[in-house]
């Protein structure tokens, strides 16, 4: 939009509200990573309003958030609605997903109601906060799916056991997979990782709206000293929010058919394991052996970076690109994840780090990276160039813009 003033003709930044599910900050974990990135992009070159839920801890981050980033105005609300059998019931009572059902709040939705047609765009950060977009907004729409919701849903059906559980998770999948369809038929743009996006156009979303985008971590890594291997410990470094049931689940599942393994091997091996809000079951796990430390919320991972030979992610289900693994190619500690893991990355099996999904070539991936120092060599150099060739935040950013502009 142009403006006279005067003799000049002036541009008019656009006003864009941004929608999210949490507080983008601190960024230490993917999503919010993602978020606090395209928030701190945007405030510098729209006027920005960033509307959130708060969750958790977040309140007590409020005013730093507000001092780092410039924000033309903040709204927020408090939810924290658990997951629990109560909420799953009351959410297919209402026929929703449950994470929407979650997610959802009566006072938030009216206060964005009064706002929201000032606004030449809605940034609507994850597809749970697409409930708040009314019907008659004309504005436009940019729907960033973080993942593919429903096939995260899918994909846990798959391995669960519990018949019960099975046909529960099943029926969320196939709630959240018509509800994408929906938002993504009505959104004008949507951003999205090419894997989450092959998924996407195959249950009906219009493939000329996609633009690709990826999540990433922190590209600053990569102007940190390579790693070198004999300054490591005989350990294994696992990063991640405790609380995220893909999460859990792949270190359950390494626990039980791997860890006795590699010790075996390894006797003196250390395994630390460093996130927010570990599940009982993570704790469980660490207090039944010493040589599993449990860190808790670290603030500054580096010198775990540092002085540990692998990173693992052992992930069974979940979609998208995954930070976790980003961070880990930008560091240069060469990795052992799954398939799913590695999903919507160009790295090759062999030559940037080990992807496997049985637990037996999971234990002989760790092994060798452990005992192999020309290959760990290899594997820490590959990993940074691939990582500074395909994964920095500029190219993120400008599709961004793209978005926007377009």
């Amino acid at each position: 939009m142009w403006v006279l003033n005067g003799n000049f003709t002036i541009k008019k930044m656009k006003k864009i509200l941004f929608l999210t599910p949490t507080l983008p900050y601190p960024p230490v974990s993917g999503g919010v990573i993602k978020s606090f990135k395209v928030v701190q992009y945007l405030s510098t070159q729209y006027e920005l309003t960033v509307a959130c839920l708060l969750k958790n801890e977040d309140p007590q981050y409020v005013d730093e958030f507000l001092t780092v980033v410039n924000l033309s105005d903040f709204i927020a609300e408090e939810c924290n609605t658990p997951r629990t059998a109560k909420n799953f019931l009351l959410s297919n009572l209402q026929g929703v997903p449950l994470n929407l059902y979650r997610n959802k709040s009566a006072t938030f939705k009216a206060k964005i109601e009064n706002i929201i047609h000032q606004y030449e765009v809605v940034f609507c950060d994850h597809y749970v906060m697409f409930q708040y977009i009314p019907k008659n907004y004309k504005g436009k729409i940019i729907l960033h799916e973080h993942n593919c919701e429903y096939l995260i849903w899918k994909r846990f059906a798959g391995i669960e056991t519990n018949k019960l559980k099975k046909i529960a998770l099943l029926n969320q999948a196939s709630r959240i997979k018509q509800y994408e369809q929906q938002i993504c038929d009505r959104a004008s743009i949507v951003l999205a990782a090419p894997n989450d996006t092959d998924e996407l156009v195959k249950i009906g979303a219009d493939k000329s709206k996609f633009i690709e985008t990826y999540h990433l971590g922190d590209d600053a890594l990569l102007q940190l000293p390579n790693l070198e291997y004999d300054q490591t410990e005989l350990a294994l470094l696992y990063v991640g929010t405790l609380s995220w049931e893909a999460n859990i689940d792949g270190l359950v599942w390494f626990y039980q058919e791997a860890w006795q393994d590699i010790k075996k091997q390894f006797p003196e091996i250390k395994l630390y394991i460093i996130g927010k809000h570990p599940d009982n079951r993570i704790k469980e796990i660490a207090a039944k052996d010493t040589a599993i430390i449990l860190t808790g919320f670290v603030e500054d991972i580096e010198p775990y970076f540092q002085r540990s030979r692998i990173f693992i992610t052992p992930l069974r289900f979940g979609s998208g690109i995954k930070v976790k693994v980003v961070n880990a190619l930008y560091r240069g500690i060469p990795c052992v994840t799954t398939s799913i893991g590695v999903e919507g990355l160009k790295a090759v099996n062999g030559k940037h780090l080990f992807y496997k999904d049985t637990a037996e070539d999971y234990v002989a991936a760790i092994s060798v990276l452990l005992t192999n120092i020309e290959l760990w060599h290899i594997f820490r150099d590959n990993s940074r160039a691939l990582a500074q060739q395909y994964y920095t935040w500029d190219y993120v950013l400008e599709n961004i813009k793209i978005a926007i502009e377009k």
